[in-house]
């Protein structure tokens, strides 16, 4: 048999501001690891480029790939990586012998609250600080970028929140970072923008806003839920949209949905004054929009 070539990133193109927190999502085999290592240097593209503060990284040589790594990337994985036999401090400082401008390690590890812990050996650390350590000997680095691949993965739901908000402090102070997952929860609300990977490929790439809005504007809908007589509100309904509803007879719930180029603030008031024209009650009105999780699905098929 001939041999297959496999496309582990096939013709992926963006740009990221400094200070951005960009976060990459995608099924497992999607390409986002391959896109993170050549975004660190530590694997190299076969075609195209890499360009970093005005330099073309893909050009580097692999003394300078080098000097790349240990001066301009941090890069924390989804295992800790740490050393059992040297304390949370040990661990940073270890990694600060080879940086040229490097932070404090004990003020940092401070900062984050790790200040009880930085004599502990990482047998005594549970799984998020022993991630939040990993994230500090990064930082501590003082790199341009912080690459973060699947870093909450193997935590526990505290764990991964410990995680979370130690990268949102980063985000806050202005740090670049680019974070690999599979967990969308974690970052719907805190990444300046997201890409969607698909087969080596940006399927979808933007802020939240901009990616809802290209791809959930014909998915929102009214729910709605009424006290009284639900033959009323069915007939109140349907003077507003002209038949297009569901209504959940159990539930007294009705699903209204949104046209395209409807305006939704018009629409829900249009509802509303119909409902209380004929002496109803609203339990509940909100308009759903599709979420990330959704939208992430629609894409990966």
């Amino acid at each position: 048999m001939g041999e297959v070539e496999i496309r582990a990133a096939d013709n992926i193109n963006f740009s990221i501001k400094k200070g951005e927190f960009v976060v990459i999502v995608g099924p497992s085999g999607a390409g986002k690891t391959t896109v993170l290592n050549i975004l660190g240097g530590m694997d190299t593209a076969t075609g195209g480029t890499l360009t970093v503060d005005g330099k073309d990284i893909t050009a580097y040589d692999s003394r300078q790939l080098t000097g790349y790594r240990r001066d301009d990337i941090g890069f924390v994985f989804q295992f800790y990586n740490l050393i059992p036999n040297l304390t949370a401090l040990e661990n940073v400082e270890l990694a600060l012998q080879i940086c040229k401008d490097p932070l404090d390690a004990k003020k940092v590890l401070e900062d984050v609250g790790l200040g009880d812990r930085l004599d502990n050996f990482p047998a005594q650390l549970s799984g998020g600080q022993k991630q939040r350590v990993a994230i500090i000997r990064s930082l501590a680095m003082n790199p341009d970028v912080i690459l973060f691949d699947e870093p909450t993965s193997a935590l526990d739901p505290q764990g991964r929140a410990e995680v979370m908000n130690i990268i949102k402090q980063l985000a806050d102070m202005g740090t670049t970072i680019i974070l690999c997952t599979h967990i969308l929860s974690d970052v719907e609300r805190t990444a300046n923008r997201i890409g969607i990977v698909r087969d080596g490929r940006m399927a979808v790439e933007g802020t939240m806003a901009e990616i809802k809005d290209q791809f959930a504007r014909n998915d929102k809908k009214i729910i709605m839920g009424i006290f009284g007589d639900p033959n009323s509100a069915i007939q109140s309904v349907n003077k507003c949209t002209g038949g297009r509803f569901y209504f959940d007879r159990q539930r007294a719930i009705f699903e209204i949905p949104l046209e395209y180029d409807e305006n939704e603030q018009i629409k829900a008031q249009q509802i509303i004054n119909e409902i209380n024209s004929a002496g109803l009650t609203l339990s509940l009105f909100v308009i759903e929009n599709k979420t990330l999780e959704q939208i992430y699905m629609d894409t990966i098929g």
